[in-house]
């Protein structure tokens, strides 16, 4: 958002001038080339489409038929790479053009990340909120997490040293326990060593009891890390907020009251998931329910929910409801949250049926375009209502199996999770908020205005 009682500086105006410039060069090349190669451009839409379309047999049927998705999957992608080479092989001539482009398309890019860094590193300063080192901070440790990251990284070793008491789980101990020990114990601020569903349920009691929390990256995926900034490769980094004590606002989110610092799923993951033996075979459980989830006879999944625009939607196969959106079209950050202070939930289903329908999807949300399918649904909200007529639902509430009362409510809480994080990490963010820069935030730069 532009904010036109501050000036942005000299060097981010200058910067987004030049992004730009480079956008319109680079719409005028791509336009010359679609003019010349309309065809090969139809040809591998084509491919793409038959790609799709079959992958979705593919995953739907059982086998015999599941073959002919395969095939199907094999000639799409040999259409699309025949229209490819066809299209990029006229003469030398069109190979230089190609280099331009890919040039315009680099300036353009990097220009714009630099120009919006540059602007939101004026801010950056007041965002570092230093608070009072904690007096007596307690971390809890899943040794099991990561294949044993705990152990592998000397973390209770690092926290001793640091001053932080460590408190391990066990077998046949509750975390949650553990936790509220902990606090009783005089503890005033709460840490945890492990994944994400651990992190959030230490995360919900420190929220209850108005403690900071430090999240250490000692699990195997660690989603809410990554969308934090955090290290996930070295854990020992993050024990290292404790000693730093800066704070962090962020949202957290509930489901029927129930915290969640990720997402809830619902329909063929969360159905997928409540299988027994899944953790331990998550690739096999999969092959083997998706055709009878997705197949022509199944049944629609009974979820029922309303868009903000007033349209009802019933029968989706999967709605994903996220603490702050997810990035879904081609990006580097796809399946990445570039923020978790807006307030606001994110909401994705998609409604497709067939493998038409899927690849309709799959190539609108690809380019950015997913809302634009009437199969699929991508909106943000504050809060938002799922509803079913058996009265429940299978949910995955940040990976963990769940079977909920409907109506689900789901609300944001924004900036009620009180992180304390290393040494930089607010620098981290902002870098990576740069990465969803806009046409017009480019244009409010070149202005003079100031991002916040």
């Amino acid at each position: 958002m532009g904010d036109l009682g501050r000036t942005t500086p000299v060097r981010a105006r200058v910067l987004a001038v030049l992004s730009l410039v480079a956008v319109l060069l680079l719409a005028v090349a791509v336009i010359g080339f679609l003019v010349r190669n309309g065809v090969y451009v139809a040809l591998g839409a084509a491919g793409f489409a038959l790609g799709i379309a079959s992958g979705w047999w593919a995953i739907s049927k059982r086998a015999p038929r599941r073959w002919y998705g395969v095939i199907g999957m094999v000639v799409g992608a040999v259409v699309l790479v025949i229209a490819l080479l066809r299209a990029g092989s006229e003469d030398w001539e069109s190979f230089v053009r190609a280099l331009i482009c890919l040039a315009l398309l680099a300036t353009a890019v990097l220009a714009a990340r630099s120009a919006l860094a540059a602007s939101l590193r004026t801010t950056a300063a007041a965002q570092v909120h230093r608070v009072r080192r904690p007096l007596y901070p307690v971390l809890l440790c899943n040794p099991w997490s990561g294949g044993g990251k705990v152990e592998k990284f000397g973390l209770v070793e690092l926290a001793t040293s640091l001053g932080i008491q460590t408190v391990m789980l066990d077998h046949g101990l509750d975390l949650a326990e553990l936790a509220r020990d902990a606090i009783a114990r005089g503890a005033d601020c709460l840490g945890m060593a492990g994944g994400d569903g651990s992190q959030a349920l230490v995360a919900s009691i420190a929220v209850e009891h108005g403690l900071p929390f430090v999240c250490v990256t000692a699990g195997t995926r660690n989603h809410f890390a990554l969308d934090l900034g955090l290290d996930r490769t070295n854990p020992r980094q993050s024990v290292y907020a404790f000693r730093d004590a800066i704070e962090r606002r962020v949202d957290y989110a509930t489901v029927n009251d129930r915290f969640f610092v990720n997402n809830v799923s619902l329909g063929v993951y969360a159905t997928i998931v409540q299988q027994e033996g899944y953790r331990e075979a998550k690739a096999a459980t999969t092959r083997g329910l998706l055709p009878e989830l997705l197949g022509e006879t199944t049944e629609p999944f009974d979820l029922q929910f309303m868009t903000p625009d007033g349209t009802e939607v019933d029968g989706s196969f999967l709605v994903m409801v996220s603490n702050n959106p997810y990035v879904l079209a081609a990006s580097p950050s796809t399946s990445q949250r570039l923020r978790l202070d807006t307030g606001c939930l994110g909401v994705f289903a998609v409604s497709a049926a067939t493998g038409v329908q899927a690849a309709e999807v799959v190539t609108l949300a690809l380019a950015g375009q997913g809302p634009r399918s009437g199969h699929a649904f991508e909106f943000s909200c504050e809060t938002f209502e799922i509803r079913s007529r058996s009265g429940t639902a299978y949910a995955g509430v940040d990976g963990e199996a769940l079977e909920l009362e409907t109506p689900m409510t789901f609300r944001s809480h924004p900036q009620g999770l009180r992180m304390l994080v290393p040494e930089g990490n607010v620098e981290i963010t902002l870098r990576r908020q740069s990465r969803g820069v806009h046409v017009r935030d480019l244009v409010l730069l070149a202005k003079g205005a100031q991002l916040s």
